[in-house]
């Protein structure tokens, strides 16, 4: 654990345990509790890769299969068309694509940067 991301792991023992330095125990008792953590830890979730908790991707799957069954009794449901969105799908793709980061170096270039996108907005254009 410690070698696949040493900072969520610390994150996790400090936030379950208040233990701010895992160095000062000995690390039997470090495994100890780290295997005690719960299922939807940060460092747990990044062993299992997962980026959503598992009771997200359920309440996903449900509401999405609710939506589906209420579109088949509209009118669009019956022609095939306008199907809703499925969430399990967005937080899925977001799994496999990283966010993207922007940096500014001041605040004037983040206002000249805002500018350029409100007016790309506006004329219908997309970076």
């Amino acid at each position: 654990m410690i070698k696949l991301d040493e900072d969520a792991l610390i994150c996790d023992l400090a936030e379950t345990y208040q233990i701010y330095d895992y160095r000062q125990l000995p690390l039997s008792r470090v495994a100890v509790f780290s295997c005690g953590l719960r299922e939807d830890s940060r460092i747990k979730m990044r062993l299992n890769n997962q980026a959503v908790p598992m009771e997200t991707l359920l309440l996903a799957g449900l509401s999405d299969k609710i939506s589906v069954l209420l579109w088949t009794k509209t009118k669009d449901g019956q022609k095939g068309k306008n199907r809703p969105a499925m969430i399990l799908d967005a937080l899925n793709q977001t799994e496999s694509k990283p966010r993207e980061t922007v940096v500014f170096n001041s605040g004037e270039d983040f206002e000249q940067r805002r500018k350029e996108l409100i007016n790309q907005t506006e004329s219908g254009g997309e970076d």
